[in-house]
């Protein structure tokens, strides 16, 4: 057998896949075996991207996202510290300003009670919040629980729970609060925070069906099943993750309907009672007096308007960047 020469010695020998083969220097074989992504290859940014990272890349750059996050931040702040911008306080009433307008250290003016409307809009928004967020976290855990088990496991489980949903939305809200809560004598927000789970968890057990059904049945999870994962690993670890983008959007708008439902509740007196602090129950105690006192009626409706509005505008924004259609 002939020996090779120097070149071939020092270089390597690659197949032309047409039966030949043809030489490489050693650097030029060096480079063909090296990693993609490596010193060499494309870096990091070369990698591809996950369904979150680019949803968070396109809501870092949607302005609606940022202006309803940035209202959402402040009042989160002043639901935990009101202390932090007036330092009234929301129980402490004067009947000889009662319907007063505004005054130095009272911007707001005054309500029906003397009470000051600035202050009590401040404090109102720790329970908006509260009860808001409370029942979203509620409603969507029970939701995503059930609906996500009713379609992984289908058969009876998912009949069953089908017809339980179907009872559930043929009840009206208003007036299955108007039934329950009107029995309850608690003032804190927790009976309303349970009145809004029991009747909220069918629509997110809908969604969550309907999209474990939809990752099921890809080929990743029919992989897995093949090599042997248990369900609950296909269930926790490969269908769990990728169906819970539409729980977290519609959550997050309901957040906001949620919120404008304990307000619905206490203005028609079955929601949170004095001597809570609530926009639902300034609004209430302030419709008598819009014509003699529109700012006491002003201040807190607007408050409420605005978190609602910056609750849906954040489930728009989300519901946009999660939506792989709209790509």
């Amino acid at each position: 057998m002939p020996e090779p020469s120097s070149y071939e010695a020092r270089g390597a020998v690659a197949g032309t896949g047409m039966g030949g083969t043809m030489d490489l220097a050693a650097g030029e074989a060096a480079t063909l075996e090296r990693v993609p992504g490596g010193p060499a290859g494309g870096g990091p940014d070369s990698r591809p991207r996950s369904l979150w990272s680019d949803a968070w890349r396109d809501l870092r750059r949607n302005p609606v996202f940022l202006l309803s996050a940035l209202v959402i931040l402040f009042l989160v702040f002043i639901s935990i510290w009101p202390s932090a911008i007036t330092s009234g306080n929301p129980l402490d009433c004067d009947l000889a300003k009662a319907q007063d307008g505004s005054a130095p250290g009272h911007p707001f003016g005054f309500d029906g009670q003397g009470c000051d409307v600035y202050t009590r809009t401040v404090y109102g928004a720790r329970t908006s919040v509260t009860v808001g967020v409370c029942a979203t976290l509620g409603v969507a855990l029970l939701g995503s629980v059930l609906g996500g088990l009713a379609g992984f496991f289908g058969g009876a489980w998912d009949a069953v729970l089908s017809r339980i949903t179907d009872v559930f939305f043929a009840i009206p809200v208003v007036l299955g609060g108007l039934v329950l809560l009107s029995v309850v004598t608690s003032n804190t927000v927790w009976p309303v925070v349970g009145f809004m789970v029991l009747l909220g968890w069918p629509q997110i057990s809908r969604i969550a069906r309907g999209s474990v059904i939809t990752a099921r049945q890809n080929d990743y999870v029919q992989a897995a099943r093949a090599l042997g994962a248990s369900p609950a690993r296909l269930l926790l670890r490969h269908i769990a993750p990728n169906a819970v983008a539409p729980v977290i959007v519609v959550a997050t708008i309901a957040l906001g309907t949620y919120i404008s439902l304990e307000a619905t509740l206490s203005y028609l007196g079955v929601g949170l009672k004095p001597p809570s602090v609530s926009w639902g129950i300034d609004i209430s105690a302030a419709s008598p007096y819009i014509r003699n006192a529109p700012h006491a009626l002003l201040w807190p409706s607007g408050a409420l308007a605005i978190t609602v509005l910056a609750f849906i505008m954040l489930g728009d924004a989300v519901r946009d960047a999660l939506d792989p259609k709209l790509r």
